[in-house]
């Protein structure tokens, strides 16, 4: 912090301040948990990042609005607990150190699981800090004393406790189904991380000639003519007519010979190609629901490695799918059998983490009953839950009507081994909190562990209880902290994390795990186009907090968004929110300097109905944006509580008050501190670095003052200081030099250059006379004469009505007067000619029935805004 009183800076270096700062608060324990004990306490945790990651602007989105809701509460005086954490992400940080290890000539099998395990440890311990400490440069008021990582002890007990549990309530099972698969990670994938992308490709008719050797076929429509070699089945539609005389016949698969029948099932689309579908009940989700409905064998073609399996046949075996797939169609080709090939655009799913193609696999895997579901749907549709904006909650609902069963086991070696072991005399297998050392049915120490992991999801799935103690008895942070009180994340993880915490969070403690989820957008550019690194559309943001500093980055990310909404992020609003830093900062240098003597200061803290019309409107319009802003906090509309913010201290207090002649100096210090701790969670360094100095010139009022900002209360308003009467003057003053200013612009009248001017008063002389001196600096009049009504003479110049005034303004000698009426005479003309042209044009049927919708509500809005 400051230490002395010394005239602040001339300019703010964001650089020399942030890191100072922050140390402060951490030494001084300002990030623990303090406030009221008797009032609500408030706690967040964060959404945990990938021990791999690296700070991008999505974290510095949702940490800013975090930081911001944390400071806020704090400031309220809310017992505040921010929960920092990091998730092991499974998939990812074994691929890393998988990549690792490749470099060196090695892989984890060579190396052995323990050793693997011990490798990443080593990787992490090295690592994955690196986004800690890049939080921290973004000011982030967390309590790192009370980090977590998804591995750490506690958070793994909550696991298997959970895993436990639910497996004894027969809730999670193992059973063999379709899964998604990727080849690349060589690990089940939930449908959740497979994204599905648009891209072209190709649609073969394939002829399945009839077995019983009448020369007849059924043309079948597919994607993925390599699965064919699986092929158990042709199934078409029970009403559909083509096909209604082949239903129970047989069709010979092309290229292996093999007989199959065709069967009638309403699963499939009759309008989608020829109305047929193969059935490769071993490589396609619907496929294999046809199959078990229709019981159709399964065979796989396709093995875990992405290749052909020996089931596809001596040619194709081994042979990569992607090649085999213009091997059959070539093959098809030659036979004959190949009837066309279309372009085809179409939705294909990949791998989440890596974008290699998924393959639909039969595997043995665990699984998550969906009954679970239940509550937490309830919990959002009884209001036990809010979600932020509201039309996510039918978004959520919808996914939970239609959710399946979680494929929960992961086929690597980094995460929450599953803790279920297998006996190996007994052949029996049971689920454990605590390593067991022998069989719970036997007694046999032939025990081994199963050998998957968890999916990432389920761990983190329990973060709002395990960070906090769940499930040891007697936790203090759980009994005083749980709910959480509201959970903030981007909307891209309502299923993949907000969803499962709700579940599991009712399913493991009976309550919901928060009481709000405020969904915030994804960061795009300037063109509205998602960042990424490949495509070079990228910002990093500490170059940015290097290059702006982090209050100008917080409060470009944040300002004017509203919850839900995707923003954009571009150089000019960078700029400006650095700007309006720089602005805060000059404003109070300034407001430093007029402070430097303590003599009639005493009453800067709390002051009532000032002397003067401009303190009580400055003051007046201080506490309707305290009330606007506290309730837009309130509703977590925080981008609209900060554009609020900035128009008050930009424009009311710098632009128009400070600049009054006789501005209070008691008045300067009020607005400037209580606008300080207003802003102070938006743009934390810059604030308390001014707050420091400016209280340093100010008498400490009854009670003395916070240390810091962090921990000032935050401003809140009982009882308004509106004062109707100032504000309706001191409103007219302003619009007073506004249209002095804008016939200046008009006019092309140099800055310098003053005017004479009468103003006829009209029952408000005496506000015009006390504001003379206001008008005439800010407007540049000079000579400025005060009249009575009809007063102001005749004059060859221009009169501006600014109701209930008239300002009469002589321009003869200053403007031409002849060539600016020509000049206004011709833009008229041309207003008008652009108004006929625009009415003959909508008057044309041709237009109006053939031009794109929206060209013609342009031309309407043109023809609306001449008239």
């Amino acid at each position: 912090m400051a230490d002395t009183a010394a005239q602040l800076p001339r300019a703010y270096q964001a650089a020399s301040v942030e890191q100072r700062i922050y140390q402060t608060w951490w030494d001084a324990g300002y990030f623990q948990p303090g406030g009221d004990r008797s009032r609500s306490p408030f706690c967040m945790v964060m959404p945990p990042p990938n021990v791999t990651g690296e700070l991008h602007l999505g974290h510095a989105l949702t940490a800013s609005l975090q930081d911001a809701l944390a400071r806020w509460h704090r400031m309220l005086g809310d017992p505040t607990l921010w929960v920092p954490g990091k998730d092991h992400a499974g998939i990812a940080t074994q691929w890393v150190v998988e990549r690792m290890l490749a470099s060196e000539g090695t892989d984890r099998h060579a190396f052995g699981r323990e050793r693997f395990e011990e490798r990443i440890w080593e990787w992490v311990s090295q690592y994955g800090d690196t986004i800690d400490e890049q939080h921290r440069r973004l000011g982030t008021s967390c309590d790192w004393s009370r980090i977590r990582f998804t591995l750490d002890p506690g958070p793994a007990r909550a696991v298997r406790t959970t895993f436990v549990n639910l497996f004894n309530k027969g809730l999670i099972y193992r059973h063999e189904r379709i899964i998604n698969w990727c080849p690349r990670c060589a690990t089940a994938l939930s449908d959740l991380e497979v994204d599905y992308e648009e891209q072209d490709g190709k649609l073969y008719h394939i002829r399945y000639p009839l077995a019983d050797g009448s020369g007849r076929n059924v043309t079948v429509a597919t994607t993925r003519p390599e699965s064919m070699l699986g092929d158990t089945g042709v199934a078409v539609h029970p009403d559909d007519e083509r096909y209604r005389d082949k239903v129970g016949a047989m069709v010979e698969l092309p290229i292996v010979g093999r007989q199959i029948p065709i069967v009638a099932d309403e699963a499939i689309e009759m309008e989608f190609g020829t109305g047929a579908l193969k059935v490769t009940p071993g490589h396609d989700v619907v496929d294999f629901e046809i199959g078990e409905r229709q019981d159709l064998p399964i065979i796989t073609v396709i093995g875990f490695d992405g290749c052909m399996t020996n089931a596809a046949g001596e040619k194709y075996g081994g042979m990569d799918r992607f090649a085999a797939r213009r091997e059959v169609t070539a093959e098809l080709e030659t036979l004959g059998l190949l009837e066309k090939v279309e372009d085809y655009h179409h939705s294909v799913g990949h791998c989440q983490r890596c974008n290699e193609v998924v393959e639909p696999l039969i595997s043995l895997q665990w699984f998550l009953n969906d009954s679970i579901a239940g509550r937490a749907y309830a919990a959002v549709v009884d209001g036990e839950i809010k979600i932020v904006p509201q039309r996510f909650a039918r978004v959520y609902l919808n996914w939970l009507e239609n959710i399946r069963d979680w494929c929960i086991s992961r086929q690597l070696w980094w995460g929450h081994r599953i803790p279920v072991w297998y006996c190996s005399d007994c052949s029996d297998h049971s689920a454990s909190v605590d390593d067991p050392e022998v069989c719970s049915s036997c007694g046999s120490p032939n025990i081994s562990q199963d050998n998957d992991v968890l999916d990432t999801w389920f761990s983190s799935g329990l973060w709002p209880h395990s960070t906090l103690g769940w499930p040891d008895e007697g936790s203090e942070d759980f009994e005083t902290f749980y709910p959480n009180s509201v959970l903030e994340t981007g909307y891209d993880i309502l299923f993949f994390w907000v969803a499962r915490m709700i579940m599991l969070g009712m399913e493991n403690t009976g309550e919901v795990p928060f009481r709000a989820v405020y969904l915030h957008g994804m960061v795009l550019d300037a063109e509205g186009q998602k960042m990424s690194k490949t495509r070079g559309k990228h910002m990093d943001p500490l170059d940015l907090v290097e290059q702006y500093g982090t209050d100008a980055l917080r409060f470009a990310l944040t300002t004017g968004t509203a919850p839900g909404n995707n923003l954009r992020l571009s150089d000019d609003k960078l700029e400006s929110a650095r700007n309006f830093a720089n602005k805060i900062w000059n404003a109070s240098r300034y407001v430093c300097g007029a402070l430097e003597s303590r003599d009639d200061l005493a009453g800067w803290h709390d002051l009532d109905q000032p002397e003067h019309r401009e303190d009580r409107w400055i003051v007046g319009r201080l506490d309707a944006v305290t009330v606007a802003v506290n309730e837009s906090l309130s509703l977590f509309e925080l981008g609209e509580a900060q554009q609020m913010l900035y128009d008050f201290v930009w424009n009311d207090f710098c632009d128009w008050y400070m600049k009054w002649p006789r501005c209070g100096r008691e008045t300067l210090a009020h607005v400037l501190e209580r606008s300080l701790r207003l802003l102070h969670p938006f743009m934390p360094f810059v604030t308390e670095e001014i707050w420091q100095n400016l209280t340093m010139r100010l008498p400490a009022p009854e009670g003395g003052l916070s240390p810091s900002i962090m921990i000032a209360p935050y401003p809140l308003t009982e009882n308004p200081r509106i004062a109707p009467d100032a504000e309706s003057e001191v409103d007219v003053v302003m619009q007073t030099i506004r249209a002095v200013r804008n016939l200046r612009a008009q006019l092309r009248i140099p800055a310098g250059q003053h005017l004479a001017a009468t103003i006829e008063s009209n029952g408000m002389r005496l506000v015009v006379e006390e504001e003379k001196a206001v008008i005439g600096a800010l407007a540049r009049i000079d000579p400025l004469r005060v009249a009575e009504t009809g007063e102001g003479g005749m004059i060859l110049g221009v009169s501006l009505v600014v109701n209930p005034l008239v300002v009469r303004m002589p321009l003869e000698g200053i403007v031409d007067l002849t060539a600016e009426g020509q000049r206004l005479g011709g833009e008229l003309d041309a207003v008008i000619n652009n108004e006929q042209r625009v009415q003959k044009l909508l008057d044309n049927p041709n237009f109006v029935s053939k031009a794109r919708p929206e060209v013609v509500e342009n031309e309407r809005q043109r023809l609306q805004n001449a008239g």
